[in-house]
């Protein structure tokens, strides 16, 4: 990897981080209409781990999933990955040259038009340049590779619709398309409440998946079901009415909750 384009940077005490947001603020509306949704939210995602982002409908979860993507501008608070602050362009395409992103809905994020083997080639494709080529027998190789890592056969799989597919197959060949370019980081955003108790199961032992794959692989997971991400995460982060009012060691927070509500999602979580 050239120093251009690290996308890890070391922090104090050896440890490295791909994602750090500081202080982030964000509201929406003017005067007496102005809520505000985020009030001074700080995250960092370190390479090789996993942090689980955790809050109820109106935590703020998905404007500070959309900050962190550079969909959405803070008012305030910076973004960083690699070092490098998303508001620039060049942190910007870092961003997204060596992050993929798997959403809550696989069948609004798949082409219904697309069998899965054009789908998660796709990312492939659109990095192709004159001085970089992927030929196709490359192409499928990868695909079938990343397929493989989600525990879905490619000679099963490779010509199948979403239509074809069960809602936990169809969420696997999306985190497929997500990881077949080898990013660094992986944010998946409510990527088990859309799919059924047991497929979740599934979901969850695709992301542990990819971690054994790359333990380089940085993942900030974004949920409201405590009970889901306590297998995998590594922190976790408590989001509350714009608020973290908790934040640690996914032991810790699970065995000794400090927050009142965090203790209340533990009391509510299947765990």
């Amino acid at each position: 990897m050239s120093g251009t384009d690290a996308t890890a940077v070391a922090d104090v005490g050896g440890a490295t981080t791909l994602l750090d947001g500081v202080d982030i603020h964000k509201g929406f509306g003017r005067g007496r209409r102005r809520h505000e949704v985020l009030h001074g939210c700080s995250i960092r995602v370190h390479e090789g781990e996993c942090v689980a982002v955790i809050g109820g409908s109106g935590s703020g979860k998905s404007t500070l999933t959309r900050i962190l993507l550079g969909l959405e501008t803070p008012d305030s608070g910076v973004v960083r990955f690699g070092g490098e602050p998303i508001a620039s362009p060049e942190g910007l395409r870092r961003l997204r040259h060596a992050s993929g992103v798997v959403y809550q809905d696989p069948f609004a994020s798949l082409d219904p038009r697309w069998t899965a083997y054009e789908s998660v080639s796709e990312p492939l494709r659109l990095r192709r340049t004159r001085h970089q080529r992927t030929d196709g027998e490359e192409l499928v190789a990868r695909v079938c590779d990343a397929l493989r890592l989600m525990a879905l056969d490619p000679h099963e799989f490779l010509d199948r619709y979403p239509i074809d597919m069960s809602g936990g197959q169809a969420q696997r060949v999306a985190i497929a398309r997500a990881i077949v370019t080898g990013p660094r980081l992986l944010l998946a955003d409510e990527a088990m409440s859309a799919i059924d108790v047991a497929a979740r199961l599934q979901i969850l032992d695709a992301f542990a998946s990819v971690r054994a794959h790359d333990p380089r692989v940085g993942m900030l997971l974004v949920s409201h079901d405590l009970g889901v991400v306590q297998s995998i995460a590594d922190t976790i982060v408590v989001l509350h009415d714009g608020v973290v009012v908790e934040r640690g060691s996914a032991a810790a927070v699970l065995d000794d909750p400090q927050a009142p509500y965090t203790r209340e999602l533990v009391a509510a979580a299947t765990l």
